[in-house]
Formats: C-alpha cells, sequence, structure tokens
C-alpha cells in the first residue's frame, strides 16, 4: 500500500485521527499553536481510549506507532507535498491569520480534503443538489475563505467520536469519552475514494499489543457512498450539543438531551426530516433512540457551550446552518430557532464584555 502524507489542520480533535492513520506507517504534519507544536515534536502525543472490558482506558503513544508525526505552526507549508489534507479545526479559526493563507494555498491547488468540523464545509454543502449554497454563507464565520475549493474535491466525515483534553494533563493528551466511528463520504471522483478506502481497511487492522494480546481497538473509519451519512450528525447536534448552552450558562450533554427526553425527540426528528428533504436516505441517519442511548454518556457540556462560557466571540454556528437549510424547504421548528436565538445573544453578550475592556 502507498505510503501517505496527510497534513491535519488542528491538533486536539485531530490527534484522535491521527492516532488511527499511524498504524498504517504514513507521515503526518499537524498544524497548531507553537506551544503545542514543541511540545508535541518533543514528547508525541498521546490518545486515550476507552475499551470494553477493561477499567482503565489503553494509550497511544504516537512515538510508538508505526507512522511519524510532526507539528508546526501554519506557515511555511506546500500544500502540494500532502496527499490528503484533513481538516479538524474549529470552523472560525480558518479565517485566522496564518490559518486563513494556508486555507487559500489548499484551495489553489486542489489537494483532496475530508473535514471532520462538526461544520460542514461550504465546498461540501455545494455537493447538495437540493440546495443553494450560495444562501447559506451567513452561518460561517469567513465564508470567503472557501471560494474557490473544488467541491468534489472535498469531503465530510462525521465527528461522532467524543473527546476532550484532560484539565489536569499537558495539551499533548487527549482522552476519548465516546469511542463511536467517524463516517466519511465519498468524494466525486472514485479514484480518489481509493485514500479513504485505504485508511478505513488499515484502521479496521489496526491492533494494539497489550499482555492480554493483540487488541482491537474502536473508532474506526467507516466509508459511505452518500453524501449524507456524515449528516446525521445535525440531528444530534441540535438535540444535544446546542442545547448545552443555556441563557446564563451551560449543562452537560446528558441533561440537555434527558432533562425533556420528549422535546429532545421533536427537535432530533424534526432535523431528521430536514435531511431526507435535501435528499438523505432514512438508512442513512442515525434512529433517536440510538443517540439517547449514547448521551446517557456524555457528562460534560458540549465545547460550544464551553466556548461561549469562557467568552468565545465566534463559536461553529452549525445551528444556524441547519436553521438555512431547513427554510430553504419551507420548514422551521420553535426549539431551534431558540437555539439560534439564544447564541446569537450569548455571542453578542461576549462581543459587548470585549469591547467594554478595550
Amino acid at each position: 500500500m502507498k505510503k501517505l502524507n496527510i497534513l491535519i489542520l488542528g491538533a486536539s480533535y485531530g490527534s484522535l485521527l491521527a492516532s488511527k492513520i499511524l498504524f498504517g506507517g504514513h507521515s503526518i504534519r499537524l498544524v497548531c499553536l507553537p506551544a503545542e507544536a514543541e511540545l508535541i515534536n518533543s514528547e508525541g502525543f498521546r490518545v486515550r481510549l476507552p475499551l470494553r472490558g477493561r477499567d482503565k482506558p489503553v494509550e497511544l503513544d504516537s512515538r510508538n506507532l508505526p507512522g511519524n508525526v510532526v507539528a508546526s505552526g501554519a506557515d511555511g507549508i506546500d500544500p502540494r507535498d500532502y496527499d490528503l489534507v484533513c481538516l479538524a479545526m474549529q470552523e472560525p479559526q480558518y479565517g485566522s491569520p496564518g490559518v486563513r493563507e494556508l486555507i487559500q494555498k489548499i484551495a489553489a491547488c486542489g489537494v483532496l480534503c475530508m473535514s471532520i468540523m462538526n461544520m460542514p464545509p461550504l465546498p461540501y454543502m455545494r455537493r447538495i443538489p437540493e440546495l443553494d449554497s450560495d444562501a447559506l454563507t451567513s452561518a460561517f464565520t469567513a465564508p470567503e475563505v472557501w471560494t474557490d475549493f473544488i467541491p468534489g474535491r472535498m469531503t465530510l466525515c462525521s465527528p461522532d467520536p467524543q473527546a476532550i483534553r484532560p484539565p489536569d494533563e499537558k495539551a499533548n493528551v487527549l482522552q476519548v469519552t465516546l469511542p463511536t466511528n467517524f463516517k466519511v463520504a465519498a468524494f466525486d471522483d472514485e479514484k480518489c475514494n481509493d485514500i479513504l478506502r485505504q485508511l478505513s481497511r488499515e484502521i479496521d487492522a489496526a491492533r494494539l499489543e497489550l499482555p492480554e494480546g493483540n487488541l482491537e481497538l474502536p473508532v474506526k473509519l467507516r466509508f459511505h457512498d452518500s453524501l449524507f451519512v456524515p449528516l446525521a450528525k445535525w440531528s444530534m447536534l441540535m438535540a444535544g450539543n446546542y442545547r448545552c448552552i443555556t441563557d446564563d450558562g451551560m449543562r452537560t450533554a446528558k441533561e440537555a438531551v434527558h432533562s425533556d427526553l420528549e422535546e429532545s425527540r421533536s427537535i432530533y426528528d424534526f432535523v431528521v426530516e430536514v435531511c431526507v428533504k435535501i435528499g438523505a436516505a432514512r438508512h442513512d441517519l442515525v434512529p433517536f433512540e440510538k443517540y439517547a442511548a449514547a448521551a446517557d454518556s456524555l457528562s460534560r457540556p458540549a465545547s460550544a457551550a464551553r466556548a461561549l462560557e469562557n467568552g468565545a466571540l465566534n463559536i461553529e454556528r452549525a445551528d444556524k446552518l441547519v436553521q438555512l437549510v431547513a427554510r430553504q424547504k419551507g420548514m422551521s421548528h420553535p426549539v431551534l430557532d431558540a437555539i439560534v436565538a439564544r447564541v446569537d445573544r450569548r455571542l453578542a453578550a461576549n462581543r459587548s464584555r470585549k469591547a467594554a475592556v478595550r
């Protein structure tokens, strides 16, 4: 099998995907902040994975895996050196200095891109014939950075696995809290899909040698022909993640889903119907019962809620994106409208406090 050069933008969540790809012996460059890059280059990174039947998680140390990884800032990178670019930063970060210039170089050279953001990039939305993608730009922090991408060379991988950076650990440690699978949609060009299929097979075959034997690891990469399989995450985001955000604080994802299970089911099923309206088959999507069972173990607020609580001026607006998509199909839901209005208020308050400090 060909050894690949892979560029991953974002070392936090990106290190989870990187840890699985390294089993195939590939070379990875992680783009991250200078302090993170220095730490990863000197000590590698660690990903802790829970395994069924084990009290303690196993730890993957990047230095002991077959591939190799280096970390750096965004400057001086030539995207033409890479077979695949993985987008693992939060959507607002792509408009930041340095990253903006890199993302524009990536677009210009046409390298294959796979997003693992909660927020599907605009080029991916342009692949859905039922949508007017130009009418979705207001959901993006810097929509102009996506203009020059070739839609068929951008795919989406659902970020279903949940992970956190433990607060009492160094920034090169990632703890997986929900070891579900990544689900990736096909590129338009069938030949381009060879890379995705290769990575999927290698991750499936990965085993970790432990005293009790060679153990299979969770968090696979599942390849799907359908554009809509990764959009199954939308219902989960609206029923759980964005409902962690309250008017004056935040709550856990478990509380968001299970404190009012009927409201959760209502907004979840509504978003399923939105996806069906734009072309998804029902078997592309995840039933509410399966998601609600998984949400029972989500004992932390979602990243969007934590970011707002910490004063973020921008967060990923998947809530607004889903609302805009629904409106194109003449659909609305009061819970979704309330989520969007609440996030708007929280962001406005953060920006006002920031302005008052200046």
